[in-house]
């Protein structure tokens, strides 16, 4: 007889750090992180609103915007049939969800990438999602905080996409002449185009344990540079170490350090 038969599914999980076999509702209860060896797992954006708003109390905002196909993209299979695919499985996100609450009764908005909608990739939807989130914040007078979980800018958009860099970014200069705080928070992983703009250009940039943040992969580099990486390199410690990040923060003291440098820009 199969030993797993008749064990409900999903009931375990496996720690990609340690590859202990964990109780899913051990984990969940930790904050989705390993109670063995602190790994951090990817939370969805959904999860991680959850975690820093008030009572989980927010508001949702441009959740009609989606990614089109405005290059008629097909690689495997077209484009748009990625989209709806994943429009199925994550309406109203396209790879981020931006909403506005209270975080220790800090009034915020918070703009938190869907890591599970293609890679966190961000296309035109995310950057005019951010974009107008940005605008929200100039108006109404409040806080930025982004957190950031992708792979970088999308491919299938090509140019479309690589031009939400430079459009987020000037956002955020506006926010910084008004002297609106922007927190930036990286979690694993953060890389490509929105390591490059947005998400290292917080008043503070705060990373998760052991996240993966960087432009190009470690094994691109070295291939590049045809030299052996640091061990560690590109992980938060290392940019930690290196003067790339001001704090690293394990997610349940994200809130609480979040709130404090609110209340320091307030």
């Amino acid at each position: 007889m199969n030993q797993t038969e008749g064990v409900p599914k999903g009931l375990w999980i496996k720690c990609d750090a340690c590859r202990e076999i964990l109780y899913h509702r051990e984990v969940a209860s930790n904050l989705d992180v390993c109670p063995r060896c602190g790994y951090h797992f990817r939370i969805s954006a959904g999860r991680r609103l959850d975690l820093l708003f008030d009572g989980k109390r927010y508001k949702k905002f441009f959740g009609r915007i989606r990614s089109t196909d405005p290059l008629d993209f097909v690689d495997s299979k077209p484009y748009r049939d990625r989209l709806k695919v994943y429009n199925r499985s994550f309406p109203a996100s396209d790879g981020v969800v931006v909403a506005q609450g209270e975080i220790e009764k800090q009034p915020a908005m918070v703009a938190a990438m869907e890591y599970g909608f293609m890679g966190g990739s961000m296309g035109s939807a995310v950057g005019e999602k951010i974009t107008l989130a940005i605008e929200r914040c100039v108006d109404k007078k409040l806080p930025l905080v982004v957190v950031s979980a992708s792979g970088g800018a999308r491919m299938q958009e090509g140019i479309l996409s690589l031009m939400q860099m430079a459009k987020i970014s000037a956002g955020l200069a506006r926010m910084r002449d008004r002297r609106l705080a922007y927190i930036s928070v990286l979690t694993d992983p953060t890389t490509g185009g929105v390591t490059a703009s947005y998400a290292m250009l917080g008043d503070v940039n705060i990373a998760e344990p052991g996240a993966l943040i960087g432009f190009a992969g470690p094994r691109v580099i070295e291939q590049t540079i045809r030299q052996k990486l640091p061990d560690g390199f590109q992980r938060s410690e290392f940019l930690l170490e290196h003067g790339m990040l001001d704090l690293v923060v394990e997610r349940r003291e994200l809130k609480a350090a979040v709130a404090r440098c609110l209340r320091y820009f307030h």
